[in-house]
């Protein structure tokens, strides 16, 4: 058992790691070049510092009973962490769209059409690659559990955050190596995100895809904004009188907006269980147990941020604030999750493992080659690196290589890219879907699921060819 001076302690010790991990960034000149975030570096000095490298070292050398024979940390200070994903993973979705305006469906969709078609393209290609894998490889070869099909999107899209995020749901559907193998695929597809985008830009400047290229881009450590409320005058004006009277710290104010958009999403989620388990739930099939509260976060902080722009308290949300909110639980959930990952897991399920990886490269870096210039009628190169950045790491990623390529924003693609997350966000990439998924594999079978995720991926793909015939006749009969 552990009490609240542990759990102090441990997250102490988590903000000296992220130093550590600063300070190592900023002196090795090999993370700079690979663009890791702090929070990356700081996750593998816990990882070896831990009882998994730095015990095992020191049990080789001086048997069970020496001083490090279970590493720097405590086994309570290990149980904080490995807890702590699952938590503050709810803050990070909670906050995505916190303090922005949402313009109505249609307008997004004109201004982002082909920029949705290619990320959810994406997406749903990584889980039919991923269920062929295990139909055809991983589960004959490896006896692989069938919910290691789901792994390349939670993992690719999702990132680190979504991949801790899942780990309960993982085990609690009895794929308890998920969890572990998620985290090491994440470190993969970022690393791998940016090594082959910064490749890739210098070939596309080489062919002539690209109008100019930063190799010197700098690397985003926010959650990218879409459509920020523009801070005027009247705005903080507004802000200063709702405050004058409440003597609260505006930081105390915005997290407890977070805090609401969580509460919200929770009681979205149990709305939800109930619905099913007064309906079809009593057939035996249940999904919502297993959905993690984050994507209903995310649905909940939409939902606050139009209920208190209805009451005129719009101003009270700070996004710069909101950000750091995240920030810093992303942060949290990225170490603790890359900390408590199981070397021994991963070396178990190596041809797994390997597989995965593999496979959910080539299956990005193809779409990336193959679809986009037919999908783009212009700048395709800049519009579609962004995505295949997204689908191998985070936003973060695609957002750094959409700056090597266009770092003036001359070609319009950040805009696109922003604003294809409203239609993104909420359903893939730590969305509803990737939530449910491990529990449809589970309850369904490999064979529905993927009839159902073949199936969006045709319909985007026929979207895709539509949009592709609109633009030629538009263009064909636009004179010259």
């Amino acid at each position: 058992m552990f009490n609240l001076r542990t759990v102090l302690f441990a997250f102490v010790l988590l903000a000296i790691l992220l130093l550590a991990g600063r300070y190592l960034k900023h002196k090795i000149r090999f993370f700079q070049r690979l663009y890791l975030p702090a929070s990356i570096i700081a996750g593998v000095l816990a990882l070896l510092l831990g009882p998994q490298v730095l015990g095992a070292i020191a049990t080789a050398i001086g048997g069970e009973e020496s001083l490090l024979a279970g590493g720097l940390f405590s086994e309570n200070v290990r149980t904080v962490w490995s807890q702590a994903p699952g938590v503050f993973i709810n803050i990070v979705f909670a906050a995505l769209f916190l303090g922005e305006t949402i313009p109505p469906p249609r307008d997004i969709w004109r201004k982002a059409a082909p920029q949705v078609v290619f990320g959810q393209t994406l997406a749903w290609g990584q889980y039919v690659v991923g269920i062929l894998a295990t139909l055809l490889i991983l589960g004959p070869v490896f006896g692989a559990n069938p919910i290691a099909s789901c792994l390349i999107e939670i993992a690719f899209e999702g990132g680190h955050g979504t991949a801790g995020g899942m780990a309960e749901t993982l085990n609690n559907l009895g794929y308890a190596d998920g969890a572990d193998l998620a985290i090491g695929l994440a470190t993969v597809g970022i690393v791998s995100g940016i090594v082959l985008g910064t490749a890739l830009a210098d070939w596309g400047r080489r062919k002539g895809y690209v109008a100019s290229i930063n190799r010197n881009a700098i690397e985003p450590e926010e959650i990218p904004d879409l459509n920020v409320v523009a801070e005027t005058p009247e705005l903080r004006q507004q802000r200063a009188r709702l405050l004058r009277n409440l003597l609260v710290d505006p930081l105390s104010i915005n997290f407890g907006i977070v805090g609401m958009a969580i509460a919200l999403g929770w009681l979205l989620l149990e709305a939800m269980k109930w619905i099913e388990s007064v309906t079809w739930g009593q057939t035996g099939f249940v999904v919502m147990p297993f959905v993690p509260l984050f994507p209903l976060a995310l649905v909940g902080g939409i939902i606050t941020q139009s209920i208190l722009n209805r009451l005129g308290l719009g101003a009270l949300v700070i996004r710069p604030m909101i950000q750091n909110i995240a920030g810093v639980a992303l942060d949290v959930v990225v170490i603790a999750a890359i900390a408590s990952i199981s070397l021994r897991v991963i070396g178990g399920n190596l041809g797994v493992f390997l597989t995965l990886s593999i496979l959910g490269i080539l299956w990005n870096v193809l779409i990336f080659l193959w679809l986009a210039p037919r999908l783009f009628s212009q700048h395709w190169f800049e519009k579609g690196i962004g995505d295949m950045g997204q689908s191998m790491g985070v936003t973060a990623t695609g957002i750094l290589l959409l700056r090597m390529v266009d770092p003036d924003n001359s070609t319009g693609a950040f805009e696109s890219f922003a604003y294809k997350q409203l239609f993104f966000e909420p359903i893939v990439g730590g969305g509803l879907f990737t939530a449910a998924a491990p529990a449809l594999v589970n309850s369904w079978g490999l064979v529905p699921v993927l009839l159902l995720t073949a199936g969006l991926l045709i319909f985007w793909l026929v979207v895709g060819y539509l949009l592709m015939r609109q633009e030629r006749r538009h263009s064909s009969a636009t004179p010259v």
